[in-house]
């Protein structure tokens, strides 16, 4: 097993803003945002490194880095720290007329070729910060080291209907890339690029460094680098991943991704010791659930305070659901208060909001969930739709 942090290197994207979580994000980089009851978003990242024998990762950040940046810390969570492992903030670096903010996925590690080239890696793991699921990069590395490929690209088949949504990679019956297609509206198939490469060090840096000679270059990998790669006839391998995977993009999704932990047979086991999945510790106290509260099929985190009734739902640390509430089918954040009487249905509350007594948040006959942004306050006589506009 390769596990002394010389022969491959993990570059984990975290710099996104995330734009399209809306409030979720107005005050983190989406990889920090709260998942799952106790866990960031990039908790599942950093815990599929540890799991799979990675143990030199770099974190490339740009988008309000300070709760990603006190999160991770030195790594100790994930048992990425010591001589041979640890966890490196790496953020843009600053030029004498300012900041140079990471142009794109590809130009972000261009800027960080210096710090691969203190490990001189065979191989360079290139994975993203905020997407959901659980996978053995150690696997996929044996299969890229057989197929003897310059770079291969994680897919996974997704529904025809949905395939325009993607970056598809169309193979032969052995695997290997002859085309890229970027959100096609007739796609040819249904294998879609995950986001997640392995690459052979030495292509990897001669790609990024002639891209970055190329002014018409967005600096992508999607776009950019894996084009160039297949017009120069490179051997490009596609591994097809077979388990449980989301990109929580949207508020939607993060929504559907919370509420997959609560299936009855979940997608996305969180409680398995094979593979666990690891996050910083909190300094909350433990649960405290009294008599009069009703508990059904629900995360429920540390430092909750519960008297209500709370069904089918996802409670971060701190919250507090109070007497005659009713929490069904919502994830509520960080610090959330529920006072007596109130009612939360179908709905995602940001950090530190409070919902007076009485007031009620329903949106049981929507599609979509209603996002309550951090810190506000709701009571029985305000008007939702003002808050969420």
């Amino acid at each position: 097993m390769i596990n002394n942090g010389q022969d491959w290197v993990a570059m984990i994207l975290a710099g996104g803003k995330g734009s399209r979580l809306n409030e979720l994000t107005s005050e983190t980089a989406k990889p920090a945002v709260l998942f799952g009851g106790k866990y960031r978003i990039i908790d599942f990242t950093l815990s599929n490194c540890r799991n799979s024998g990675v143990n030199t990762v770099g974190v490339l950040i740009q988008y309000k880095p300070f709760e990603l940046n006190t999160h991770i810390g030195e790594g100790r969570s994930w048992d990425l720290h010591g001589t041979w492992s640890g966890v490196y903030i790496l953020p843009p670096y600053t030029e004498k007329n300012g900041v140079c903010w990471y142009k794109g996925t590809a130009d972000s590690v261009y800027q960080n070729l210096e710090f691969l080239s203190t490990y001189n890696p065979k191989y360079v793991l290139i994975l993203s910060g905020d997407h959901i699921y659980k996978m053995d990069y150690q696997k996929m590395l044996q299969f890229h080291i057989a197929s003897q490929a310059s770079v291969t690209i994680s897919v996974m088949e997704v529904p025809y209907s949905e395939a325009h949504r993607f970056g598809i990679m169309n193979t032969d019956n052995k695997g290997k890339i002859f085309e890229f297609e970027e959100k096609p509206q007739q796609p040819k198939n249904n294998l879609a690029s995950m986001g997640i490469y392995i690459f052979n060090y030495d292509k990897l840096k001669e790609y990024l460094e002639k891209d970055s000679q190329n002014p018409t270059s967005t600096r992508d990998f999607g776009k950019d680098i894996i084009p160039q790669m297949l017009a120069n006839e490179e051997r490009l391998c596609s591994y097809i991943y077979q388990g449980y995977w989301r990109d929580v993009g949207t508020v939607k999704s993060f929504y559907d991704a919370n509420m997959d932990l609560l299936s009855s047979k979940p997608f996305l086991k969180l409680d398995c010791q094979e593979w666990p999945i690891l996050s910083r510790s909190s300094s909350y106290p433990p649960q405290y659930i009294s008599e009069t509260a009703k508990v059904r099929n629900s995360i429920i985190s540390e430092g909750c305070h519960l008297e209500g009734t709370v069904e089918n739902s996802v409670l971060s640390p701190g919250v507090t659901i109070k007497k005659n509430a009713v929490v069904e089918n919502s994830v509520l954040l960080e610090n959330t208060i529920v006072e007596q009487n109130a009612t939360i249905k179908h709905a995602i509350t940001c950090q530190n909001c409070h919902i007076k007594s009485f007031a009620s948040i329903n949106q049981e006959n929507h599609q979509e969930p209603v996002l309550v942004p951090q810190n506000t306050t709701i009571t029985q006589e305000t008007k939702l739709e003002e808050v969420l506009t």
